[in-house]
């Protein structure tokens, strides 16, 4: 979702014009538009407030007329507070068609049978070009329960002033140079944190241990076991307890939204920050000309780190009334046109064909790493390793202050707990 994003979190030829008639004079449903009539049939779909770019509901509204005459489309937005629940009702209930849901969220509503598998649709609604690491988190134990559609993830977020005082004159383009340039910003007098990164972001952590070619988690046999005291789990803690290192005043114990991050960098005495488009401070916070952006950098100059990706897919209900219509619905909302609204709108779409279409510094800065960043572990009960208290973040807080085998060990067995609990 986008906040979490929420989640977080990048994202492959897709048809544009999905009205335009083939040389068969047949429609993409297979039915001829001159003798077809949809009188009668409304299609509900949800979207998530913020979600949808301005001019992309008119638009997707006007090629679903074309596309089915006489069918009504009618698109709610509802918002993301209490939202889980209410989609459990729609679901059971049949009373909506079509529905956005964040992507870490997809595995769950999918195992209890509440969305259509349209993996056999896969192919007509471009699905051949989605990206793998964007379409993965719809894709549940080989089948595709939703198509992907926006996502976002973490840059570098700097102040050009107390960069330029420090005497950088370029991005880094790998770790060890950022960690020299961070040394360069925490000189500057009236600095107080070079980085400001709270001991509990672990969606930094989380893209530092892909990076290692870690995970959270991982399945052996038929049950699921935590990652973080691997190899890979230590290397990645190693760079960010280094990173951390660069927060004089971040509290270790707390996460980016306590105090929101996008607050303290706003006061102008913070030389940089890891955050999402919507952590920026606004103009008449901090002057839009005194931001830069760029992706955390890899160990070397040719990959950046790995990062969260956040973001929503599109899924059809298991019961709706009109799955003809809602297969059209996506396959217009992906088409090339509309999609590539949603990457005009600072988000990552869903393909990289349309990557040039992406507007706006930070999306920009943010496109590099997403090609190789990813999601959760897609498994139902990963919302289970989310609920407070969260293991990870405490096993951070842990790690900075105490013993880091005791602290993975600690939280390797909770996320093992809580992912193999029954639904």
């Amino acid at each position: 979702m986008k906040r979490q994003l929420i989640a977080a979190v990048g994202v492959a030829a897709m048809v544009v014009g999905v009205a335009a008639c083939g040389s068969d004079g047949k429609k993409e449903g297979g039915s001829s538009s001159a003798a077809k009539n949809y009188d009668g049939k409304t299609l509900t779909v949800w979207l998530m407030d913020g979600s949808a770019p301005k001019g992309w509901e008119d638009s997707v509204k006007a090629d679903f007329a074309a596309a089915y005459p006489g069918a009504k489309l009618e698109i709610q937005t509802q918002k993301w507070n209490g939202i889980g629940q209410k989609v459990t009702a729609a679901l059971s209930e049949g009373s909506v068609d079509v529905l956005e849901i964040g992507n870490t969220q997809t595995a769950g509503y999918a195992a209890t049978g509440g969305l259509l598998d349209i993996t056999k649709d896969k192919a007509d609604l471009g699905g051949a070009d989605w990206a793998a690491n964007l379409s993965e988190s719809s894709i549940i134990e080989g089948k595709q329960y939703a198509a992907p559609w926006y996502f976002t993830n973490r840059v570098v977020t700097y102040n050009k002033d107390i960069w330029t005082k420090a005497g950088i004159a370029a991005p880094p383009k790998t770790l060890d140079e950022l960690y020299q340039d961070l040394d360069k910003v925490k000189a500057v007098p009236g600095v107080n944190d070079a980085l400001y990164m709270p001991g509990q972001e672990w969606y930094v952590y989380f893209g530092l241990l892909q990076s290692e070619g870690g995970k959270l988690a991982k399945k052996e046999g038929d049950k699921w076991v935590g990652g973080l005291s691997s190899p890979e789990g230590q290397k990645a803690f190693e760079t960010y307890k280094k990173l951390q290192g660069y927060s004089a005043t971040a509290p270790k114990d707390k996460d980016e939204a306590t105090p929101q991050q996008k607050d303290v960098f706003a006061k102008g005495d913070i030389g940089t920050i890891i955050g999402l488009g919507w952590e920026v401070p606004k103009p008449e916070e901090l002057a839009a000309d005194k931001i830069g952006y760029f992706a955390l950098p890899g160990k070397t100059a040719d990959k950046p780190s790995s990062v969260f990706l956040g973001g929503s897919n599109l899924a059809i209900a298991q019961q709706s009334k009109n799955p003809e219509l809602a297969k059209g619905f996506l396959k217009i909302a992906m088409s090339d046109k509309n999609e590539g609204m949603v990457a005009s709108s600072g988000l990552i779409p869903n393909k990289v064909a349309l990557n040039d279409k992406v507007t706006g510094d930070f999306a920009k800065a943010a496109l590099p790493a997403s090609a190789n960043g990813a999601t959760t572990p897609n498994v139902p009960t990963w919302t289970n390793v989310e609920n407070e208290p969260n293991p990870i973040k405490d096993f951070l807080t842990s790690a900075l202050t105490g013993d880091y085998a005791a602290a993975a060990k600690k939280a390797d067995d909770e996320i093992a707990k809580r992912l193999n609990q029954k639904q």
